[in-house]
């Protein structure tokens, strides 16, 4: 269904068990869910951060548990009876995966399995949609838009342990969920956004040294990225389970949500615009340390999203840094923070 006219009504009473909820991204999808009118339910580890954007949202019902924990992660799904799933947790730092690649495969592919494990016998589900990201792919760093169609694979730990949770979900859907709710795969870019404080993301570490009056230092100022920000491939994980729900025969299975073209840029010029948006232009330096392995060249087509669920980007990057800008200017002044990411996200609601 068009995300462009599809009927908000549709989440108004739903059950929705959200994965992953204290996270930068699943913080703001049960803003949005709740918002629509759903009934929310949240299983994850204690927020990343302090600060961090689900305190500050105080967006709703929290379970905190460990995605690897299956009878926990079971226990859930039985009481929270969900009719929409919408896996998100995961380890979803490329240098932490380095530093602990086994606690990384363990949370997104057994984690995933887990969930998975867990919605076959819920008795009200109707989809489940599992959250992975753009580096599934095999990289050769040739500069095209991957697409849904092409191989899978991951050089680093993350990447690969998202690879494999795309196969974990082929496999279940395959074994065990056909004839059942349907059961998906979104794959998105680089998310940025107000209220991300992780380590070792690019806007977050920009806001700490802007703070801080010092140049942000850059592993890879060249690498090539899908920026975006973070509502939109949130708008098309909710289309996406609309869809599975409505007309499931002709919504995707495997899907991209990626930026229009004009937003694959460098990680220096995000920097030297967000940086003269926030608080003046203190500049980057090259971090010349020793650092494992990333892509320098990553970018998504959304052809399919569009074809199968009129799914487009809304924002610019232009819009995306000045909305991330705004967010932490605010912050900065001590404006109450869920009253103001409502309005971005009313305002993003309202844009066609």
């Amino acid at each position: 269904m068009s995300s462009e006219n599809r009927n908000d009504g549709f989440w108004r009473g739903r059950r929705v068990l959200v994965t992953g909820h204290t996270g930068f991204k699943g913080a703001w999808l049960t803003l949005w869910l709740r918002s629509l009118g759903a009934d929310v339910t949240g299983y994850a580890l204690p927020p990343p951060s302090q600060p961090n954007l689900w305190s500050l949202l105080a967006a709703g019902r929290s379970i905190i548990g460990d995605i690897r924990d299956a009878d926990r992660v079971a226990a859930t799904v039985v009481d929270t009876a969900p009719h929409v799933v919408i896996h998100m947790a995961a380890q979803a730092l490329v240098r932490e995966s380095y530093r602990d690649p086994l606690g990384t495969f363990g949370t997104n592919v057994m984690g995933t399995a887990n969930v998975l494990q867990a919605c076959r016998g819920a008795r009200d589900l109707e989809c489940v949609v599992v959250v992975t990201s753009d580096k599934v792919y095999e990289n050769h760093e040739l500069g095209d838009p991957f697409t849904e169609s092409d191989r899978l694979g991951g050089h680093d730990p993350y990447s690969n342990s998202k690879a494999c949770a795309e196969l974990v979900t082929g496999s279940f859907r395959e074994s065990f969920f056909k004839g059942g709710p349907p059961l998906a795969s979104a794959r998105a870019g680089n998310v940025i956004g107000g209220g991300d404080w992780s380590a070792d993301r690019l806007i977050p570490d920009c806001v700490r040294a802007l703070a801080a009056g010092t140049a942000v230092t850059l592993r890879n100022p060249d690498a090539v990225r899908p920026w975006q920000h973070v509502l939109e491939p949130l708008s098309g994980y909710l289309a996406l389970a609309e869809a599975l729900v409505t007309a499931p025969s002709a919504a995707p299975r495997a899907v991209n949500f990626g930026p229009d073209p004009a937003c694959f840029c460098k990680v220096h010029q995000v920097v030297d615009a967000f940086s003269a948006g926030f608080a003046g232009k203190p500049g980057w330096r090259p971090d010349s340390g020793d650092h494992p392995r990333e892509a320098l060249a990553l970018t998504l087509s959304s052809a399919l999203a569009g074809r199968s669920l009129g799914w487009r980007p809304r924002l610019g990057m232009e819009a995306t840094l000045s909305w991330t800008a705004q967010w932490y200017r605010a912050f900065s002044r001590g404006e109450d923070m869920s009253a103001f990411s409502r309005a971005q996200l009313a305002e993003y609601q309202a844009l066609r």
